[in-house]
């Protein structure tokens, strides 16, 4: 028998997961995401990791109503009748949509965010063992009763850079195709123009701004505690420098952008 489906939080933020970095784990705004809480849902009481388990697929079937009642919705809101639509129209969406998508990637922007995710996740391959040396320096460390508050938070910054540069390396890029994507679709751009909402496009350079920023911040803590990696390190500061420069000057109104949630505060 299927468990009763729990009845939304009726505090939980409209849209705060729209404009997230999906990082759950990290997020102190868990308690009034929608989002949040249906994963939480499907993964109480399941084996997560046995796609064949037939209760998780109900489960994906049932929430497959949600997703095209908001797209209904959508839809609705842009004027656009979804039983109108035929082939011919669709065949061209999809014309316009690969064009849309093949434009943005062959912009500067895009091009150097996947060219820094791609040689972070190789950086981050090569030295793995670095990473394991400095754990045990920090452990010997301790045995010459340097002080344990000092190496703890040495082992935590460490830890906390490292892992905000593997969240955003590839994150980055993504979500500034996305904003590219947004400003390169003229149809959608003028929609929101003409309901004065903020743009997609606004929000999804934002986030990525923002992921910068923390990156930024991440580097520089690797910097000061792996100086032999100083020129590989220096070259990511510098390029994601760059990377934000131009983000800012391509979507000039992102920084500006509020977020349900996160920038209501």
């Amino acid at each position: 028998m299927k468990q009763r489906r729990s009845k939304p939080n009726p505090n939980n933020i409209p849209g705060v997961y729209n404009y997230c970095d999906a990082w759950c784990e990290r997020c102190y705004f868990t308690s009034r995401c929608t989002n949040y809480q249906m994963q939480r849902e499907m993964e109480k009481g399941k084996d997560i990791d046995d796609l064949s388990n037939e209760e998780f697929w109900e489960e994906i079937e049932d929430n497959l109503g949600n997703a095209l009642s908001m797209l209904h919705d959508a839809a609705d809101e842009m004027g656009i009748d979804l039983n109108e639509i035929s082939d011919e129209e669709m065949e061209e969406i999809g014309r316009e949509r690969d064009k849309i998508h093949e434009e943005a990637e062959d912009t500067w922007i895009a091009k150097v965010a996947k060219k820094y995710g791609d040689d972070v996740h190789k950086w981050i391959k090569k030295n793995t063992s670095l990473f394991e040396e400095k754990e045990k320096e920090l452990e010997k460390d301790l045995l010459l009763n340097i002080s344990n508050d000092q190496i703890i938070g040495r082992s935590f910054a460490i830890n906390d850079a490292m892992e905000i540069v593997m969240w955003y390396h590839f994150f980055i890029y993504v979500k500034l195709r996305r904003a590219l994507q947004g400003k390169l679709d003229k149809e959608q751009q003028e929609w929101y123009e003409e309901e004065n909402f903020p743009k997609d496009s606004d929000g999804s350079a934002k986030i990525a701004l923002i992921s910068m920023d923390r990156s930024i911040s991440a580097w520089g803590v690797i910097y000061n505690h792996f100086p032999e990696q100083g020129d590989e390190v220096l070259n990511y500061l510098m390029t994601l420098e760059k990377l934000r420069n131009a983000a800012e000057k391509e979507f000039p109104d992102a920084r500006k952008f509020v977020r349900p949630g996160f920038d209501e505060r």
